[in-house]
């Protein structure tokens, strides 16, 4: 099921349920209280669904923000790993060919093993730092033939340190999510703001049909988005591996 198909079936599920709500209270509610609740609870209204929207919104940019982020940092990583390479290329011999396959390797296992578990929000595990450290060692005790090699081999290990930055921020944005307190203030906060228009009459059905169908079908959109968001490898930004792939074809 894609996502925009899974979008529309929340919209619709919270506009039908919602509208039996607003049938039944209409049906066996009483206008004369609806009329006393409004003045009182509609001040009360605004600030908690004002309080929400806050919530909401912050929420909402900062995975956004987090997601870019993320993708920021594939690229970053990837990138690294070809300067890696193309900086140890002018090392002496074994340690530029080893240099050259243990970055594939590296790749290798962050597109293989990594991605699928990071896609699930699981641990990634210690096979990929081991290779960066293999590649690390690598780098440190190749022994250059003149300035220009020492030079190359300084870079090499400059890039590789911005390889493990990258990878850091990549694993962690893969763990993060919305904290479980955050989602339960968002649930109540929701639930209170769906839950206020009932307690108020309207002119007729159809209008108060119209009021309340639009509201909670906006709040669970926006519930959905929030879920969405929460991995950026995964749902709605499903950020590929194809940074990695293409890395491979730019090493030397």
């Amino acid at each position: 099921m894609s996502i925009y198909v899974a979008g529309l079936l929340w919209v619709l599920g919270a506009a039908v349920v919602s509208s039996v709500i607003v049938v039944i209270t209409r049906r066996f509610g009483s206008d004369e209280v609806g009329e006393k609740n409004l003045g009182a609870g509609g001040s009360v209204f605004s600030i908690v669904a004002g309080l929400h929207a806050v919530l909401v919104a912050f929420i909402l940019i900062s995975l956004f923000d987090s997601a870019n982020g993320a993708e920021e940092q594939v690229q970053k990583e990837a990138n690294a790993l070809v300067a890696v390479n193309w900086s140890a290329d002018s090392l002496p011999e074994p340690a530029k060919s080893r240099v050259d396959q243990l970055i594939r390797d590296y790749v290798q296992t962050v597109v293989d093993d990594e991605w699928p578990k990071m896609v699930e929000g699981e641990d990634v595990g210690n096979k990929g730092w081991t290779t960066l450290n293999q590649l690390r060692d690598t780098v440190a005790k190749a022994v250059p033939d003149g300035g220009w090699q020492e030079d190359r081999k300084t870079e090499a290990a400059n890039q590789l340190w911005d390889v493990y930055q990258a990878r850091q921020e990549r694993i962690d944005a893969s763990g993060g999510g919305v904290n479980p307190v955050v989602w339960l203030a968002l649930l109540i906060g929701t639930a209170l703001s769906l839950l206020f228009p009932y307690l108020f009459g309207g002119p007729n059905l159809v209008s108060q049909l119209l009021i309340t169908v639009t509201l909670s079908s906006t709040l669970v959109l926006l519930l959905f988005a929030i879920y969405q968001l929460q991995n950026p490898f995964s749902g709605g930004v499903h950020i590929p591996p194809d940074a990695f792939t293409s890395a491979l074809d730019r090493l030397s």
